[in-house]
């Protein structure tokens, strides 16, 4: 039986009275779409080679390439659709799991998309942030549920170790090795610069980033690449992975071809050996196993660093919650559906998990009703696109979010789902020396910053808009939010009312 070929999903147009033969394009794909043909005098392009990252568009000093998504298709058919089919080829061809990056691309409700902010206008008027002052900073970690005072009426600083942000936002777990060392530099760098923090993910910290040590989180996860006394001492908090949005419920997989020299020592493992997380610490299997691993991480660090717990956003997150709210965690990290990966079975990143913004109004209500909300902070993550997000976020409950994906776009990522390979032609997921020198840190930080930046100031005048001149004020807030096009049920658990009510 012949191979069964399957035309690509995007073809390569190349503008022949504008292409000036510079090879610019060969140059800079690093997937090999683009081939100069001495025999003819022109560049040929493999289609099937291309990711569609727009590497060679921007590249090209003449402007004479575009992509465009191929006109061919299967017979209709609204059941087994193209993708269906060609998955069916792929599998049937290969024996192998499907392997997909980034979030869950497919069309699926966005609950952010179907909620509208409330506004002040006459009765409750609307704040002047430029005028007036704007409170955006947060403390995650544990509140005491009383104010103490000495015989002397002065306060008693009773407070639990806590993270100080200038702003509700983290940057994501994205581990060294799954992504380069000039990302981490660019998130270690416009961290400390914002006065927020950024996540190593589970790949350890490489030796060069300590010195940012007051705006770094450290995760602990199944494997326990890079876990040490020094890493966990060094950071301002760390975290426990539980589980993650693209992928709940199984482990972490690194290949091989990204285990390299520094790489590899960051993660104490073997160059060339596949990092292999198992899908659950073998140490956790209960709640009382799970306090277990929180009480080692304190003692270990003397008790100054706050533990985050973080998990995937799955049907019975509330529960989960509570659990982890009674454990000693400090900090709960809810990771939705939606949220980005190196690498991940496709099935499961586009089937598995819940919505974050479901996920996150359930556990907020689950721990208000149980009276344990003041224990634990709640971070959401999982596809927070904006601004507009994140203030939607904290009004169901939420005290700060984390942003992965939309870190990477304003490194210049350009969302062509194609991390696993390790070949980024910008220089974001991959090992490559010659890719990796393609992203300038420096640059990557200053669009950090501007990003976040201009997010501070759009949540700054939301706020203002609502009325309200603190982020503590918009918390579970939900009376600020309305929804629309959403059924009964949906309104009900996202705890708010419907446009017009």
């Amino acid at each position: 039986m012949q191979s069964i070929f399957v035309y690509p999903e995007y073809e390569v147009e190349r503008n022949e009275s504008r292409c000036t033969m510079c090879r610019i394009c060969e140059r800079e794909c690093s997937n090999g779409v683009h081939r100069f043909n001495a025999s003819t005098g022109k560049i040929d392009c493999d289609d099937t080679r291309c990711a569609n990252c727009h590497r060679c568009v921007e590249m090209c000093p003449v402007r004479a390439l575009k992509i465009v998504k191929s006109g061919h298709t299967f017979r209709t058919n609204a059941n087994w659709t193209a993708q269906a089919v060609t998955e069916i080829f792929k599998q049937a061809s290969t024996g192998g799991v499907l392997l997909s990056s980034m979030g869950n691309p497919e069309e699926q409700p966005v609950y952010f998309d179907r909620i509208l902010i409330n506004a002040s206008q006459v009765t409750n008027p609307s704040i002047d942030p430029l005028r007036e002052p704007m409170e955006t900073r947060v403390f995650l970690g544990p509140k005491p549920s009383r104010i103490e005072r000495d015989k002397n009426g002065k306060l008693i600083n009773n407070l639990k170790p806590q993270l100080k942000a200038e702003m509700p936002i983290l940057f994501s777990a994205m581990s060294y090795g799954s992504v380069s060392y000039k990302v981490h530099e660019a998130l270690a760098k416009a961290a400390g610069a914002l006065g927020i923090y950024y996540n190593t993910g589970e790949g350890g910290l490489h030796e060069d980033f300590y010195k940012y040590g007051d705006h770094t989180i450290v995760q602990v996860a199944s494997g326990r690449f890079g876990v040490h006394p020094d890493y966990l001492n060094s950071a301002a908090a760390i975290e426990i992975k539980m589980g993650q949005g693209a992928k709940p419920g199984i482990g972490g997989h690194l290949p091989g071809t990204k285990i390299v020299d520094d790489v590899s020592r960051t993660r104490m493992i073997p160059e060339g050996s596949d990092a292999i997380s198992p899908a659950p610490h073998h140490d956790i299997y209960s709640i009382e196993d799970l306090r277990q691993l929180i009480d080692s991480l304190k003692e270990a660090t003397d008790y100054k660093k706050p533990v985050i717990v973080k998990v995937a956003a799955v049907h019975n997150i509330a529960a989960i919650a509570g659990g982890i709210a009674r454990s000693g965690a400090d900090i709960i990290s809810i990771d939705g559906y939606r949220g980005g990966t190196g690498a991940a079975p496709t099935r499961i990143r586009n089937n598995v998990g819940i919505p974050i913004e479901l996920a996150l109004a359930s556990v907020d209500r689950r721990l208000r009703e149980e009276g344990v909300r003041d224990r634990v902070s709640l971070i959401a993550a999982g596809s927070i696109r904006n601004s507009a997000d994140i203030v939607k976020a904290i009004a169901l409950g939420a005290d700060a979010c984390s942003i992965g994906t939309a870190a990477l776009i304003a490194l210049g990522c350009h969302l062509c789902r194609s991390c696993q390979t390790g070949s980024c032609n910008w220089g974001i997921a991959t090992q490559k020396p010659e890719l990796v020198k393609r992203l300038d840190a420096e640059e990557g930080a200053r669009r950090l910053i501007n990003l976040l930046t201009a997010w501070n100031h759009e949540i700054k005048e939301m706020m203002g808009g609502m009325g309200i001149n603190s982020i503590e004020s918009l918390k579970g807030n939900r009376l600020m939010l309305r929804g629309i096009g959403l059924n009964a049920k949906e309104l009900e658990i996202l705890g708010i009312g419907h446009a017009g009510e």
